[in-house]
């Protein structure tokens, strides 16, 4: 049972299962093709929950490691988040050519309009100093043909409820470039039929990156609110390489004056 470790029998079946797959990669080669393709779908349905299995124990370790997430909080923030890419494996932790959409799993989606594109992604793993994320992404642009380059990243539910117009949202990057990059972000909440959209310019201080919304400003319908999603858009990528090693969004009420 979960929380009680491997028994004595969960541990005869693992080593009954290790036994039979061992025996299929030793025989491969002499097995019928009807067996072959019933070990191709069972493997294929054992990759899909191991893979969960490992991203869902790696984050758990990983937070029981530090105790608490590192993000920086605003004075009375009732929201915090930082988005998969950022916290677990993904799968593949890589791709080159990458095409669009790309889904960087948790929410994340990579967008371009590029014909010729010569873009690549890749998952590390964070060991720099005052980085609070497990993972960061890096993004390497060469020939890029396209009028943008974005990340997509779709919020959870939990963004959306209790918001109003007295809050403030702010988005933070910890960011290297090779060449000096303008990186503007643009909130999108979906009220009702109709869609808001701000966009801010990220100020940029050494390898920090700020962006911050106040609602006051917008139109949303706060009894209509249904979603809430970000975009991070790239001006000219071509030829640099954008590696951002954290991201989170957090949220808190206006201070009134």
């Amino acid at each position: 049972m979960l929380g009680q470790g491997f028994g004595f029998l969960e541990r005869r079946s693992l080593a009954r299962a290790l036994r039979r797959w061992t025996e299929v990669s030793d025989h491969a080669k002499t097995m019928p093709a009807a067996e072959l393709k019933a070990a191709q779908s069972q493997l294929a349905v054992m990759r899909h929950q191991l893979d969960r299995a490992r991203q869902a124990t790696t984050a758990a370790l990983l937070a029981s490691g530090t105790g608490a997430d590192g993000i920086d909080r605003p004075h009375q923030c009732d929201w915090a988040y930082r988005p998969g890419p950022w916290v677990t494996p993904i799968v593949p932790s890589g791709a080159v050519s990458v095409p669009s959409p790309a889904d960087l799993g948790g929410g994340v989606k990579l967008f371009h309009d590029a014909e010729k594109s010569e873009l690549s992604y890749r998952q590390i793993r964070n060991a720099r100093p005052g980085v609070s994320a497990p993972f960061g992404i890096v993004l390497d642009v060469y020939r890029f043909d396209g009028s943008f380059l974005s990340v997509v990243q779709d919020l959870p539910a939990e963004a959306v409820n209790g918001l109003t117009r007295g809050h403030f949202l702010k988005v933070s990057l910890q960011m290297a470039v090779e060449s000096p990059l303008e990186i503007y972000a643009r909130l999108n909440i979906q009220h009702g039929p109709n869609c808001e959209q701000v966009v801010r310019q990220f100020d940029v201080k050494g390898d920090s990156a700020v962006a911050e919304f106040d609602l006051a400003y917008t139109k949303i319908n706060e009894n209509r609110l249904e979603k809430m999603w970000l975009d991070l858009i790239f001006e000219g990528p071509q030829m640099n390489q954008v590696t951002i090693r954290d991201m989170t969004v957090s949220r808190a009420p206006r201070a009134e004056l």
